[in-house]
């Protein structure tokens, strides 16, 4: 028989820059599950399908992302960070958190990793309208999707003690 901790899945979800990385190693380290990464699994096994001259970025290949994690998610206690979820499959997550940074500190952090012109305009437009939370909640059931504030480092501190209290309980709630 399976542990419960095995079949926990997290996925972080946000904008780019609203601190998903941040977020998921920290939490990966203290609740001791696995963390992916899925733009570098992306870039280490080349899963593109071509290239956005727009915005200067190759195009996920969707399918062989599902396919290279798809082992891995069965197994479980597995954090997942992306900034997009409709291609994920519903059954890989127990609970979906969506960060959110306010405008102005989402444009200090793009422009310092040098997001310019309509790839940063694009990036605040998604922040402003909840696009990624309203992805979030059309993919899978309303009530595993939460929203985390994520601005300050008091913001990660509580995000993370929120979510490892959520693991306590989903542990105890299936064991």
């Amino acid at each position: 028989q399976r542990s419960p901790h095995l079949s926990l899945w997290v996925w972080s979800a946000g904008t780019p820059g609203v601190g998903k990385t941040t977020l998921g190693k920290e939490l990966a380290s203290r609740a001791g599950l696995s963390y992916v990464n899925v733009g570098d699994l992306a870039r280490e096994g080349e899963l593109y399908d071509g290239f956005d001259q727009e915005y200067d970025c190759p195009v996920l290949d969707e399918d062989r992302v599902v396919d290279e994690l798809e082992d891995r998610m069965s197994q479980g206690g597995v954090i997942v960070d992306y900034h997009g979820c409709d291609f994920f499959p519903e059954r890989w997550f127990h609970v979906v958190f969506v960060l959110r940074t306010e405008n102005s500190c989402l444009y200090d952090r793009l422009q310092s990793r040098g997001y310019t012109g309509k790839k940063l305009q694009d990036n605040i437009q998604c922040e402003i309208f909840q696009t990624l939370y309203e992805e979030a909640v059309l993919s899978y059931k309303k009530e595993i999707v939460h929203q985390l504030p994520s601005n300050t480092p008091e913001d990660l501190e509580r995000n993370l003690d929120q979510i490892m209290q959520w693991i306590e309980q989903w542990m105890k709630d299936n064991n």
